[in-house]
């Protein structure tokens, strides 16, 4: 299983590319037993939100009840 810190990385690099089979059985797995993982990942991806509407010149207006990893 991967550690948090492999998770962090993996979070990261799945922003950038899709991710292997066993990448994201292993992510999956680990996000269901790790909160903080799961709120670093739903994090990273609000940023990434944020940052490209940001560069699009776009308002990003967020529901509180929305998903945050859509």
């Amino acid at each position: 299983m991967l550690s948090c810190k492999e998770v962090t990385e993996v979070c990261s690099r799945e922003l950038e590319l899709p991710l292997e089979l066993g990448e994201k059985i292993s992510l999956r797995m680990h996000l269901m037993m790790c909160t903080g993982c799961t709120n670093y990942r739903k994090q990273m991806s609000l940023l990434r939100r944020f940052s490209k509407a940001y560069a699009d010149g776009r308002a990003v207006n967020i529901d509180p009840d929305q998903d945050l990893a859509a």
